[in-house]
C-alpha cells in the first residue's frame, strides 16, 4: 500500500483557499485579449513574493515516502511528484481541476529546500494563519514559474459536483472546544493538542476541523468519481468527529498529496496521521456520510474552476 507520509507545519489552511484571481486574474476571462493578459501575468509575477534561494533536485530514491514541511524561513519538500505540488500550491480539491501538461509531471519527483529572507520572516511571524498560508502559496508558485516555467491559465466549466448539505434529522457532529490558530509567529501557552485528521482508506477521523476541509477531504476520495465537493452546510466553525466506510473495490489508494490531508493547528501547527482501512462490512460512503455525521451528498451541477497546464519544464538545474 502506497501510503503518503506527510510532515507538515506551518501552513496548511486548506479551509482558507486561494483564489485564483490572486496570480492571474479572475477565473472566466480567458476571451481577454492576449496582450491585456500577458501584461497582467507579468505584473503579477513581479510583485509576487518569491524566497531568497531555493534548490530543487531530482528524487531517484525509488521510495513512496512523501514530505512536505514548512517553518517560518524555511520550506523543504521529498519527494513529491510536480503535479501533486502544482495541486497543493492552487489548493485544488480535485484531479478534474487541473488539466493540460506533458506525462512526466506524473512521475517525476523532486526534492525542494527554500529559504525566506528575514524581512520576509518577520512579516510572516505576524500574519494571521490564513494569511501566512496564502503568501507562502504564492512564493511556491513564484518558484514554479522560475525554475519550471510553469505558465497556467484557468478556466470555469458547469461539471457534476456534489453539494454537502445537513441531513433530515440535523447534524451529528461535535463543535470543537480548540481555540482556533493564533499568528504564526506565536508560541502557543501550555501542551499542543492534536489539530488535523488521521487519514486511511475508507477512515477520516478529525480534531478540530471545519466543514470546509471536510468537503475537500471529501473531494479526494476515488468513490466520488473525481467530483468538487461543495459546501452547502452553512455550519461554521470547527468539529470533532470520526467518519468510517467501506471503499469500493477496485478503485484504488484516496488520491491526494500534501495539503489534501490536513487542517490548522494551534498557533502554525498541523497534524496528519494514517488509519488502517475499517471492517469490509460496513456503509458505502454516502451511508456512513448520512448516518454517522448528519450530513449527505446531493448530486447537482455547479461551476468548477479548472487549472490549465499551458507550458511547464522540467526544472533548472541548481
Amino acid at each position: 500500500r502506497r501510503k503518503l507520509l506527510l510532515g507538515v507545519a506551518g501552513f496548511l489552511a486548506i479551509a482558507v483557499p486561494i483564489g485564483f484571481g490572486l496570480a492571474h486574474g479572475k477565473p472566466g476571462q480567458t476571451n481577454a485579449p492576449q496582450s491585456a493578459a500577458s501584461s497582467q501575468a507579468e505584473k503579477a509575477s513581479a510583485t509576487a513574493p518569491k524566497f531568497e534561494v531555493a534548490s530543487i533536485k531530482p528524487n531517484r530514491s525509488g521510495s513512496d515516502r512523501v514530505s512536505l514541511f514548512s517553518s517560518l524561513g524555511r520550506f523543504t519538500t521529498t519527494g513529491i511528484p510536480t503535479k501533486m505540488l502544482i495541486q497543493f500550491v492552487y489548493n485544488l480539491k480535485s484531479d478534474a481541476q487541473l488539466t493540460g501538461g506533458p506525462s512526466w509531471i506524473n512521475s517525476e519527483k523532486f526534492d525542494i529546500e527554500a529559504k525566506e529572507d528575514d524581512s520576509f520572516v518577520q512579516k510572516m511571524r505576524e500574519l494571521p494563519f490564513d494569511e501566512g498560508t496564502d503568501q507562502l502559496r504564492l512564493m511556491v508558485q513564484s518558484l514554479l514559474a522560475d525554475r519550471f516555467k510553469l505558465k497556467v491559465s484557468h478556466e470555469t466549466k458547469e461539471l457534476p459536483v456534489y453539494a454537502l448539505v445537513v441531513a433530515k434529522n440535523g447534524p451529528k457532529l461535535t463543535e470543537s472546544k480548540l481555540p482556533p490558530p493564533g499568528p504564526m509567529g506565536v508560541k502557543p501557552t501550555g501542551p499542543r493538542a492534536f489539530r488535523g485528521v488521521r487519514m486511511g482508506r475508507g477512515s477520516v477521523m478529525a480534531t478540530a476541523v471545519s466543514i470546509g476541509f471536510l468537503a475537500k477531504v471529501l473531494s479526494r476520495q476515488p468513490e466520488l468519481g473525481g467530483r468538487v465537493v461543495v459546501d452547502e452546510t452553512g455550519l461554521k466553525g470547527t468539529y470533532d468527529f470520526s467518519l468510517q466506510w467501506t471503499p469500493e473495490i477496485g478503485l484504488g489508494q484516496m488520491t491526494g498529496g500534501p495539503g489534501f490531508g490536513a487542517a490548522p493547528g494551534g498557533n502554525g501547527q498541523a497534524r496528519t496521521g494514517m488509519l488502517p482501512a475499517p471492517d469490509s462490512s460496513g456503509p458505502s460512503i454516502f451511508t456512513a456520510i448520512q448516518q454517522q455525521l448528519g450530513l449527505k451528498l446531493k448530486p447537482e451541477k455547479g461551476p468548477v474552476e479548472i487549472l490549465v497546464i499551458d507550458h511547464i519544464e522540467p526544472p533548472t538545474p541548481n
